[in-house]
């Protein structure tokens, strides 16, 4: 997950006796979070100012689940820590705040999406729980999203239009981590699911990682046209002198080659040229990569 909604990182609004309150239709099902005083207020809005230094946001993040232990914005806090520690790479203390996001609530799609995203993309072939990581990080995503419509919380007087765009950025995410997974597992034809439904759920923001593991797993199964086809997309996606653009080139190289070599010929001159140097396939699923290699999510 490269960026949280920055909507929730704002002060919410305050109740305020007989008077009443915006609310996000985007959200339904869930009425928006909103502090109760005006002490909870201004303690919300202190804390939330250390948003940009990771420490700082975790450490007034507990100073405020201390001081308000009932308090609904508590979960906004730690999501601004879970998102600051996330901004500077470290996957692990991303994770323990996500938790303590689902120790309040359990079925927080943010959390959710973030925990399961840093078990997927650390977990190692050579981990002796590898399996068990994988199936929980699974667990996690598709709860996400049996839950993005009418669990994610939003403070009061978030745009609407602003609450929709990051719930298609999340469904993207959850089912893109689920198809990464099933790729890992070598189980190709729910990885080609699952991530042709990251891709869909957020069309006008296509994920190029996301796109070429699509093209990995269409390629896995020898569904060799189909694969050229996304291989052509994630270049198109991406810069050439990046990782993520290197693998793509070389995969759709690879693919121009292996389509070839399956299409009958009619004459010799209907084949079209074999590029130089055609990458060998491409067995293993790009790691390390985040959405910056893409079209920006939000």
């Amino acid at each position: 997950m490269t960026q949280l909604l920055t909507a929730q990182t704002q002060a919410p609004p305050r109740s305020e006796p007989n008077q009443p309150q915006a609310t996000a239709p985007a959200a339904a099902g869930r009425p928006p979070i909103q502090t109760k005083s005006k002490e909870e207020f201004q303690a919300y809005q202190v804390a939330i100012s250390n948003s940009l230094n990771p420490e700082a946001m975790e450490k007034a993040a507990d100073d405020f689940a201390a001081k308000f232990p009932t308090s609904e914005v508590r979960a906004l806090l730690y999501r601004a820590a879970m998102a600051s520690y996330q901004s500077i790479g470290n996957s692990q203390k991303m994770m323990d705040m996500g938790l303590k996001v689902l120790s309040i609530d359990k079925d927080d799609p943010e959390a959710l999406v973030g925990v399961a995203e840093v078990l997927e993309e650390h977990t190692a072939p050579t981990d002796l729980d590898r399996q068990q990581r994988g199936q929980q990080a699974i667990e996690y995503a598709d709860r996400a999203l049996k839950g993005v419509d009418t669990k994610l919380a939003v403070p009061a007087g978030t745009a609407p239009e602003r609450v929709e765009s990051y719930k298609k950025y999340l469904r993207a995410t959850a089912y893109g981590i689920i198809g990464s997974i099933y790729y890992r597992q070598e189980d190709y034809a729910a990885a080609e699911t699952n991530l042709r439904d990251s891709i869909n759920a957020d069309p006008e923001h296509p994920d190029a990682v996301t796109v070429l593991r699509l093209t990995l797993a269409l390629d896995q199964q020898k569904k060799y046209s189909d694969a050229l086809q996304q291989a052509n997309r994630a270049v198109e996606l991406t810069k050439e002198d990046a990782d993520i653009g290197r693998m793509a080139r070389n995969e759709r190289d690879r693919l121009v080659a292996q389509v070839a070599a399956n299409t009958p010929l009619a004459s010799p001159a209907a084949s079209p040229a074999m590029p130089p140097g055609s990458a060998q396939p491409q067995n293993s699923v790009p790691t390390g990569a985040t959405s910056q290699d893409s079209a920006p999510k939000h």
